[in-house]
């Protein structure tokens, strides 16, 4: 579905996920606030694999506008993943069965639990460090093709689950498939901001 629709999708994508957090943030007893994030598409898996979705880097805190004032969350995550993929879930499916993209097929074939992947990252710069390489990087980088002999290519990824590098070999046309299912579409942005680290958002960056 994301693979043939993938402007409507991605955008959906972003979209969903930061409504998601904005709306777990107001309604959140001890936070009651406006989030700052910053939002990154990935299309792949370490195996280059077609996998979209979208890495979040959230401030563990946020603006509560009526009393002008900075409130934070003490602890190792701001929400609950499994409510947070609950809510995800039901939102992106309704957004996408709006515009006519799920089959009747597709909705009998669909997982009923989805994963929200949350992890406390300290001061945020690991993580944003992990991200700007994926920006400026590309798909892969040329340290990563270790080979390129009798028409098939080898490239080195890490194994998320063993924290290992492994190594992959494939045709050489199936490679640069791999790497063009990547490309995204035209003027699409791979990087988003929202809230008070929006570039239009002064006034409540004041506040912070």
């Amino acid at each position: 579905l994301a693979w043939q629709h993938q402007r409507q999708v991605y955008d959906l994508l972003f979209r969903i996920a930061a409504d998601t957090l904005k709306q777990f943030g107001a309604n959140s007893k001890k936070l009651d606030a406006d989030l700052g994030m910053t939002g990154v598409l990935h299309t792949h898996s370490r195996r280059l694999d077609y996998h979209p979705h979208i890495h979040f880097v959230v401030p563990g805190g946020g603006i509560n506008t009526r009393r002008k004032e900075w409130r934070k969350l003490t602890g190792n995550y701001l929400f609950n993943g499994k409510n947070l993929a609950m809510v995800f879930r039901a939102k992106l499916l309704r957004a996408l069965d709006e515009q006519g993209l799920l089959s009747p097929s597709l909705k009998t074939r669909l997982p009923k639990e989805w994963v929200v992947n949350c992890k406390r990252v300290g001061k945020g710069l690991p993580a944003l460090e992990y991200l700007s390489r994926y920006l400026y990087r590309g798909v892969i980088s040329d340290n990563n093709i270790l080979a390129s002999e009798q028409g098939k290519v080898t490239f080195s990824y890490l194994n998320s689950e063993t924290g290992k590098k492994e190594k992959r070999t494939l045709p050489g046309e199936d490679f640069l498939w791999l790497v063009l299912k990547h490309v995204l579409p035209r003027r699409f942005r791979r990087s988003r901001d929202y809230g008070f680290l929006h570039s239009n958002a002064k006034k409540q960056l004041s506040l912070v």
